[in-house]
């Protein structure tokens, strides 16, 4: 169940995982107040963006991190620097960001057409991912593409009405646990396997080559209707609290 969120500083246990949700379109009419509270190379970003929609989900989505972010740093939102990792993810600093940085805290966020996620602990690597359920042309030429031969089978031995669900059941769940590997982002999707069938607990049947922690724990999130979520923390770490901020 999503809680209403609070108004008093958060505190993790050392096991702990809280997940936030937001609509991207809430504050559609305050972009250009939540754009304040990003950094100017953030602003940059979103200036790239070609259509307005594109230009707005950004900046509601990082605003709306660093909203969230500061609920446990205990500083202004406007006030949290990120560095980036060699794959571009965003962290926090190991000083100079309260007492959860570096690695004593670790976030993740997602966002799909109109749904922000974001996923915090203490301990990480985690990841976690969000999609919107559409349908699509090519729906198993994109599976032979980017799934492992094993998952490939699985999907294909389904009923065509199970095939969209299982397919970004699939997707959210290896997005998911490639974003905990951090630099595995650059891992190729097919070189490892989860589970996905209808009503086949989540897992990580067969961990990617690269990575070196291989003790995850995988669970779906229901974030909203028309939309599949999923997240990866390591053992024995799992979501405790969810809170909706929409």
């Amino acid at each position: 169940m999503w809680e209403a969120p609070r108004t008093e500083l958060l505190r993790l246990g050392d096991d702990d995982v809280h997940v936030w949700r937001w609509r991207l379109g809430r504050a559609s009419d305050n972009v250009s107040v939540l754009k304040r509270l990003l950094s100017s190379d953030e602003v940059a970003r979103a200036e790239r963006f070609y259509f307005p929609r594109h230009h707005d989900a950004f900046v509601v989505a990082r605003a709306g991190l660093r909203q969230t972010l500061a609920r446990y740093l205990d500083i202004l939102p406007e006030a949290i620097a990120f560095r980036y990792g060699d794959a571009g993810k965003p962290e926090l600093p190991r000083a100079g960001c309260g007492e959860l940085a570096g690695r004593e805290f670790a976030f993740n966020l997602s966002h799909s057409s109109d749904w922000a996620l974001c996923a915090v602990a203490r301990r990480g690597p985690l990841g976690v991912d969000i999609e919107r359920v559409r349908e699509m042309n090519d729906a198993a030429g994109l599976a032979r593409r980017y799934f492992a031969a094993a998952e490939v089978r699985v999907w294909q031995t389904l009923a065509p009405a199970e095939q969209l669900a299982a397919f970004f059941r699939c997707w959210t769940r290896k997005e998911a646990y490639l974003k905990a590997l951090g630099d595995g982002l650059r891992a190729p999707l097919d070189r490892f396997v989860v589970s996905f069938a209808p009503g086949e607990p989540p897992r990580l049947v067969e961990p990617s080559p690269h990575d070196e922690h291989r003790d995850w724990s995988i669970e779906d999130l229901d974030v909203a209707e028309g939309y599949t979520a999923a997240i990866v923390v390591p053992r024995p770490c799992g979501v405790c609290k969810r809170f909706s901020a929409d």
